[in-house]
C-alpha cells in the first residue's frame, strides 16, 4: 500500500503546534516529505532557542506519522531557525589544530574547544573515520577493506556507511533487505563476512534519489548511529560522505572519533580536495591516523608493466610534508574492482593474494596508531591474532 504526502500532512494536523497552539502543519513547521519504501522524512523547523524543549514535538510528530497506514517507519528530525530580526550568532572559538602525530587535547586543556562533549555510543570502545575531499577516489572500497583487515587482526569490527546520498556498502557486502526492526527504535544491524553493517542503502531501493535537507541528513546519521544495535564492537569504521560540508563537520563534531583516515588518488587536484578533508579534522581536533594513496599504480595484467596513469607518490608526499603516517599505496586492479562489484570484498575472498595484502598492512599500522593514541588508558585492544 503506497503512502502519499497528502494522507501524511492530514495526520500531522492532528498534532498541536508549540504551546498546545494551532498545529504543526498550519504553522508551517513541516518540510518537505519525502517518502521511499514505506518510509517518511521530514523536519519541523523551530526556534533555535528551544530546540531541546520541542523534542517531544518531534517524538509526537514521528509517533503520528507511524499510524498512517502503510507507514513502515518515519524518520523526522528538527530544524532550528533563527527569530525573524535576530542577529547571527556569536562564532565559535577557533579551535587549535592537534599538534602532528598526537592525540588532541582532552576537554580543559589548552587547544580543546569547548562545547557540548561528544557522547560515546555504548558498546564501541573505539570509531574512526574514512574520508576524502572529493567523491570517485575509492573511499568505500577503502574503507570496507580497512573494517576487513582489522577484523582479520581479531577485532570485532563494524561499517556505518555515512554516504547518504550515495551508500555503497550494500552492495561492496552482498548484502539486500531490510534491517530488522527490535524494541523500541533499535534497528538490527545487518552482517556478511563477519561485519556488522548499517546502511542508509538498507532502507531505500539502490536508484532512489535522496533529496535532503541538510538536518535532514544530519539527524538520519545520528540515528543510523546511535538507535542500532551494534553490541560490543571493538571499531566501528565509518565511511564519511565525500567533500567537507555541513554533514561532514557534523558527524566530525558530535561523533567520539578516535581518529581519521584520508583517502586521495595520486594526482594534485586530488590532493587539493585531501587537504580539505585534513584541514576539516584538524580544526575540530581529530587526529589523523593517516593518508591512503588509491589507484597509485596500474599493472598491465598482459605486459605485467607499470603504469602511474594518474601519477605516482603524491599522497606519499602530501604526508611527509605535513607530519602524518603514510599508510599504504592500493593499485589501480581488475581484481579489487570485480570483487567489489560482486559483493565479495578482496580481503574476505582472496586473504592471500597481493591485493588483500596491501589493505592488510594498512589495516595493520590504522591499529598499531589506534593503540599509540590510546596509550592514555582507553580499553585497550586484544591481541592481534592472525589465523
Amino acid at each position: 500500500m503506497s503512502v502519499t504526502k497528502e494522507e501524511v500532512l492530514a495526520k500531522l494536523k492532528s498534532v498541536k503546534g508549540p504551546d498546545l497552539e494551532g498545529n504543526i502543519v498550519d504553522l508551517g513547521l513541516v518540510s518537505e516529505i519525502f517518502i521511499a519504501d514505506g518510509k517518511v522524512y521530514f523536519s519541523l523547523t523551530v526556534p533555535a532557542a528551544r530546540a531541546q524543549e520541542l523534542e517531544p514535538l518531534r517524538e509526537a510528530a514521528e509517533r503520528a506519522t507511524k499510524t498512517v497506514p502503510g507507514v513502515q517507519g518515519a524518520m523526522v528530525a528538527l530544524t532550528a531557525s533563527k527569530e525573524p530580526g535576530s542577529s547571527s550568532p556569536p562564532p565559535r572559538p577557533a579551535a587549535q589544530p592537534a599538534a602532528q602525530g598526537h592525540a588532541p587535547a582532552k576537554p580543559g586543556q589548552p587547544g580543546q574547544p569547548q562545547g557540548k562533549p561528544k557522547a560515546d555510543v555504548p558498546g564501541i570502545a573505539t570509531i574512526i573515520a574514512v574520508a576524502s575531499g572529493k567523491g570517485g577516489v575509492g573511499k568505500s572500497t577503502t574503507s570496507v577493506n580497512l573494517a576487513l583487515g582489522l577484523q582479520a587482526t581479531g577485532l570485532k569490527v563494524g561499517v556505518l556507511d555515512a554516504d547518504i546520498y550515495g551508500p555503497s556498502m550494500p552492495r561492496l557486502l552482498g548484502i539486500s533487505g531490510r534491517p530488522e526492526q527490535l524494541e523500541g527504535r533499535l534497528l538490527k544491524p545487518m552482517e556478511n563476512f563477519g561485519l556488522k553493517v548499517m546502511s542508509m542503502g538498507f532502507l531505500v531501493d539502490e536508484d532512489t534519489a535522496m533529496i535532503w535537507r541538510g538536518p535532514m541528513v544530519i539527524s538520519a546519521l545520528n540515528q543510523m548511529l546511535r538507535e542500532v544495535a551494534w553490541g560490543e564492537l571493538d571499531v566501528l569504521v565509518v565511511d564519511m560522505p565525500p567533500g567537507t560540508g555541513d554533514a561532514q563537520l557534523t558527524m566530525a563534531q558530535n561523533v567520539p572519533l578516535a581518529g581519521a583516515v584520508i583517502v586521495s588518488t595520486p594526482q594534485d587536484l586530488a590532493l587539493i580536495d585531501a587537504r580539505k578533508g585534513l584541514n576539516m579534522f584538524n580544526k575540530v581536533n581529530v587526529p589523523v591516523l593517516g593518508i591512503v594513496e588509491n589507484m597509485s599504480y596500474f599493472i598491465c595484467p598482459d605486459c605485467g608493466g607499470r603504469h602511474d596513469i594518474f601519477g605516482h607518490g603524491g599522497a606519499r608526499d602530501e604526508a611527509a610534508r605535513i607530519g602524518v603516517p603514510f599508510l599504504g599505496e592500493v593499485p589501480l586492479a581488475m581484481p579489487i574492482r570485480e570483487t567489489s562489484d560482486a559483493g565479495r570484498p578482496v580481503v574476505a575472498t582472496a586473504a592471500e593474494g597481493a591485493h588483500a595484502k596491501v589493505y592488510l598492512e594498512i589495516a595493520a599500522k590504522v591499529r598499531a596508531r589506534l593503540e599509540e593514541l590510546a596509550g592514555d588508558g582507553k580499553r585497550a585492544m586484544p591481541d592481534i591474532v592472525f589465523e
